[in-house]
């Protein structure tokens, strides 16, 4: 069985499909897979590292604001729909998969042209622009949480949690400790701003990172190229991007500090953690935070009134209340499971093995 995957311009949009790869190599260990990625995107080391075979397109950003780009994006994505054609059709695949993000278009349309059933499945709350585009055409949609039910064409879509890399679950703290250089015994705070970066929440954490060194050592995952200007000791860590050591960098987390993508929070929930969420603003990640703070999974932190007075202030109420933050993690785990992923292996398998109509 040959399976398509997609998905890129972000770590997040890559996330849930590479561990429905892994769920499904583990069912059916003759699989084939090819990963079509996007030249640019970070999902290129998060796809070697996963062992997949890929093929690499072009494609432009599906924008929802002005920007100069949306006049010659459109000619990258019709390029990118071309060599995707191509793809498809050297590739051959029996079920097309993608969860999101402007690189899935060019490949599933192209699946879909050619016959082939294509699964989508939303992660984020609010559906955003690509899968809007692709559900019409899908067999089948998922979603990760209930709340997606109140968009048109998504009302009856299976809830199913989100997807989560089988790597994720695998990480240790003692591996942590030695990767980081992280003293045992003492509370650690992860602070990550997504896979591309946030570089105002860098710079909001790095000087909240002086005084929170007081009291826990710290793990700052900034984006590559986002860098910012932070303490200089052994108790904080910068680092520009993690693969499989994000697992480990989770397992050793007292208290995560993170955006709010849907592939973080996912994550999040199948360790169990505490989490502070930092929505970026004015985006989507604002309703999946707000989801997840409704059913007292996360706690919620808005960007634009975030100081680092105010994240130092959130930090250490955690780390001294273990009550609150069993609570915190038992909520997230409960909503966002770690089976997830094996849930819409068998799905995507199960269409797989039909005749395309």
């Amino acid at each position: 069985m040959r399976i398509l995957l997609t998905g890129g311009g972000s770590g997040g949009s890559a996330a849930p499909v590479i561990a429905v790869a892994d769920a499904i190599a583990r069912r059916l260990p003759s699989a084939e897979f090819l990963y079509v990625i996007t030249t640019t995107g970070p999902e290129r080391a998060m796809v070697q590292a996963a062992g997949l075979h890929h093929a690499t397109i072009r494609t432009g950003r599906l924008r929802r604001y002005a920007s100069w780009r949306n006049f010659t994006d459109p000619a990258l994505a019709t390029a990118g729909l071309g060599q995707a054609v191509a793809v498809v059709r050297q590739f051959r695949p029996d079920v097309a998969f993608g969860a999101g993000g402007f690189a899935t278009v060019p490949p599933l349309m192209a699946a879909r042209l050619a016959r082939v059933p294509v699964v989508v499945h939303q992660q984020d709350v609010q559906p955003g622009l690509a899968n809007r585009m692709l559900a019409p055409f899908a067999v089948d949609c998922t979603v990760a949480l209930e709340d997606t039910h109140r968009w048109p064409r998504w009302s009856d879509a299976p809830v199913v949690g989100n997807p989560v890399r089988a790597a994720m679950l695998q990480g240790t703290a003692e591996r942590a400790r030695q990767l980081f250089g992280l003293e045992r015994g003492r509370p650690t705070v992860l602070i990550t701003g997504g896979g591309t970066g946030a570089l105002r929440l860098n710079q909001i954490a790095a000087e909240a990172a002086a005084d929170l060194i007081e009291v826990c050592q710290i793990v700052h995952l900034t984006g590559v190229g986002k860098r910012v200007p932070g303490p200089t000791s052994a108790a904080y860590r910068q680092v520009e991007f993690l693969t499989d050591e994000m697992a480990d960098a989770l397992a050793v987390a007292d208290v995560v500090v993170s955006r709010a993508g849907m592939s973080a929070l996912a994550e999040i929930g199948a360790r169990g953690k505490a989490s502070i969420l930092v929505p970026m603003p004015d985006s989507h990640q604002g309703l999946n935070a707000a989801a997840v703070a409704r059913r007292g999974a996360a706690l919620v932190l808005m960007e634009p009134r975030l100081t680092p007075g105010s994240l130092v202030e959130a930090v250490r109420s955690l780390l001294g209340d273990p009550n609150r933050r069993m609570a915190l993690g038992t909520a997230a785990a409960a909503l966002l499971p770690a089976a997830a992923a094996d849930i819409v292996a068998d799905r995507l398998l199960s269409f797989g093995l039909r005749e395309p109509d």
